[in-house]
């Protein structure tokens, strides 16, 4: 079973760090292994099996889940968040490709070498142009690979619709993502208080989210958006540098 990424209190990406496994209410504590001889003959009940680590309360606090985990729903169960928030939809994207946009027509026609880069009004972007409309705001930040995979070109090149329509796309290298200690999955934070959570195959296919408003969790996307935002660039001045290297 997959693990996932909930968060580390060490510098560079280092141990202590806390992990969920995926499917379970389980979570994977990563730390230095105790070996202090007085503390070892105090433990109890301890099986053959059994290890124990050290880890600063602190990650306990900020990163580890205070409820049980949530059920996966589908993805069209929750789509009416996108025009019932009140505020503020934001989205990471980190992986390297999505089914969605391969079984695109517009894939199609870009691999055919059209330019997809002005593409007219979608049912996305007419709703995201409503709300901004509103006084709401849209905005991302996309992971990407050194060099972009040709997934991740897809998007940059059909980002200038997006920012066209309100939605705030920049990006971010994954390395950089790494020294940040971002997360490594896809979510939506909705008007800062509720988490939706992607889950994937294999293939890159969106298999539902999960929905929350565990505190622990709301926390540390808030924090992983606010530190994601600073450090990315918008999608015009990624797409200068991809041209100037190329």
């Amino acid at each position: 079973m997959a693990l996932r990424f909930l968060g580390t209190t060490s510098d560079g990406g280092d141990c202590p760090t806390l992990y969920e496994v995926d499917g379970t209410d389980e979570i994977l504590v990563q730390g230095d292994v105790v070996t202090d001889p007085e503390h070892l003959a105090q433990l109890r009940d301890v099986k053959p099996s059994e290890t124990f680590v050290r880890v600063p309360r602190e990650l306990l606090t900020r990163f580890a889940p205070r409820s049980e985990p949530p059920p996966l729903v589908p993805f069209s169960e929750i789509g009416h968040v996108f025009a019932d928030f009140r505020h503020t939809a934001w989205r990471l994207e980190t992986r390297r490709g999505y089914a969605t946009d391969r079984r695109s027509e517009a894939w199609a026609r870009w691999k055919a070498g059209e330019d997809v880069t002005r593409d007219g009004p979608t049912e996305w972007r007419r709703n995201v142009a409503e709300q901004v409309a509103q006084g709401k705001t849209f905005g991302r930040v996309r992971i990407v690979d050194h060099p972009l995979t040709e997934g991740q070109e897809f998007l940059l090149a059909r980002a200038p619709g997006n920012v066209a329509a309100g939605d705030e796309v920049r990006y971010l290298w994954r390395d950089q993502a790494v020294q940040l200690g971002l997360p490594d999955c896809d979510f939506w934070l909705i008007d800062s208080r509720t988490l939706l959570r992607f889950a994937f195959d294999e293939d890159d296919t969106t298999l539902g989210v999960y929905v929350t408003e565990d505190p622990a969790e709301v926390l540390a996307a808030c924090q992983a958006r606010d530190a994601a935002w600073h450090h990315a660039v918008a999608a015009a001045d990624l797409a200068e540098r991809v041209r100037s290297t190329m």
